[in-house]
Order: structure tokens, then sequence, then C-alpha cells
């Protein structure tokens, strides 16, 4: 691996050691991702695999096949200087193996940092002891490349609902000790945004904390002063961008007329930032 990839690798992690805290607003395309890199603070870029799967087609969940999701996060890495971290949902596959696979199309693809999840179909979680061989897999196709890629591994005991809310803490924080333990960077909690959870979490945890920003979740100065290192939305954007689409639509087709329009980009500040280096 080359050590302009080795140096991104370390200057993510960094970001997570903060302050400030490390603030992503997640991209599904290359236009997404010049959007993003060119606005003034960004310091890394991270995709959403729900984002990139929609925009191919997809809905989210693993559908799409992992060569086509590595392929968008190529193309990303390709057209931004800044780190890249990718959402490689559960690895594409349950095995260690399969984790392993996708943390060596991570590096190829030019990314320097991956989410790996332990939920499973949004109904239950994967064993744990599965889930942190996984993590030691892809630790060590990092290891075996020389790059320190940044494993962001997400528990989903809050995300699923399962249980009472004693009992998802509890189950949030002996995973992330776990995962912690198997060579994660970061711990990455989604499903959590009231101020007292996430301060209680950032405390128990010992390690970097990713929450996921929803609508209703604390400002990004409040959530730094609770202890979370990284904070991130997820297909927000994307959802944001397609729910902008629908009204522009309907207000197109029902009333016939262009208001919503006036938000859009300057059609030559876009082709200015798509244009190649």
């Amino acid at each position: 691996m080359s050590d302009h990839l080795r140096s991104k690798a370390r200057r993510l992690l960094e970001l997570h050691a903060g302050p400030p805290i490390l603030v992503l607003p997640n991209v599904w395309d290359v236009a997404s991702a010049r959007i993003v890199a060119a606005t003034r603070g960004c310091e890394a870029i991270a995709t959403s695999s729900a984002g990139v799967a929609a925009a191919l087609g997809y809905p989210d969940g693993e559908a799409i096949p992992r060569e086509k999701m590595l392929t968008a996060v190529e193309r990303i890495a390709a057209a931004v200087a800044l780190p890249v971290t990718a959402d490689l949902e559960a690895g594409y596959g349950e095995s260690a193996d399969a984790a392993a696979a996708t943390a060596e199309g991570a590096l190829a693809a030019g990314a320097v940092g991956l989410n790996l999840e332990d939920g499973r179909d949004e109904r239950d979680l994967v064993d744990a002891s599965l889930h942190v061989a996984r993590i030691r897999a892809a630790r060590a196709v990092g290891e075996a490349a020389g790059v320190h890629l940044v494993l962001n591994a997400r528990t989903d005991a809050y995300l699923i609902g399962s249980g009472d809310l004693d009992g998802r803490f509890r189950t949030t924080v002996e995973r992330a000790r776990l995962y912690r333990s198997a060579g994660a960077d970061s711990i990455f909690v989604p499903g959590v945004s009231d101020a007292d959870t996430i301060g209680r979490l950032a405390e128990a945890i010992d390690a970097p904390l990713n929450v996921l920003a929803v609508a209703g979740t604390p400002p990004v100065s409040e959530l730094e002063g609770l202890g979370v290192a990284r904070v991130s939305v997820g297909s927000g954007p994307m959802r944001a961008a397609a729910a902008l689409t629908a009204a522009i639509a309907e207000e197109l087709l029902e009333r016939g007329t262009y208001s919503l329009l006036e938000r859009a980009m300057p059609y030559r500040e876009l082709n200015d930032l798509l244009a190649h280096d």
C-alpha cells in the first residue's frame, strides 16, 4: 500500500482523538462527496451504505453486491483528497473471512476506515464472539497491508430496540468492551439520541464514541461536551435530498410551479466541483 494511504489512515485515526469532535456529513456518490469535501471544516469523508445502495437502485441491508458497493467507494475515494471511511454494513457475509475480504476491498478502493455492524436483519444481534472474530480479521488485513485501517465497530442494541433500556445499555457497553479489545478504534452506537443516555455511554465506553445524529439529537457542541468523539448522519442527507426531489416533483406536477428550484446549487458551481483536477 502507498505511503499516501498510510498517511490518510493516520490522519483519520488522529481525528478520533479530538478535540474537536469529528463531524461527518455522510455522502453517497462523487457529487455529494465533492460538495461535502469543499465545505469549510470538513476533515474526512464518510459514505452511507444505505445512501449508496439507494442511489444504485438497491434497498439497504446488504442487498447490493459487495463489488458494487466497493466500486462506489472507490469512485468517491478517488474524487476527494481527504481520508475516506466506508460504511460496509456487516461485512457482506457473517464469517470472519467475509469481513476480511470486505476489508481488503475497502483498502483496494482507497478507503482507510470502515464501519462493521453487529445487527442481523434489523431484528437481532449476531453472537458477540462472531463479531469479535470479524473485527480481528479486518484488523489483520490492515496490519498485513501496513495500513492502520480505522475500524468503527457498530453495535445495534438500541437500534433494534429489544429488551428494556437498562438491558440495552448493558449489552452496548459489554459489546463495546469486547469490540475494543478485538481491535476496534471507535464504537458506533446508532439508535440513541437523548443527551442523558449519550453521556452515560460516553463515560462507560473506553473508546471514542460515534453517535448517529437524527432530528432531535443534541447539537454538535453539546455532543462534544458529553464526550462524543464522532458524529455522523448516515443516510439522512441522501433521504433529505430524496424528499426534496419528491417535493419538487409534486409542486411541478400538481401546481405547475417551480419555487423549490430556488434552492438548487448553481449549475456552474456544481459543474466546477466535478471538473477533473
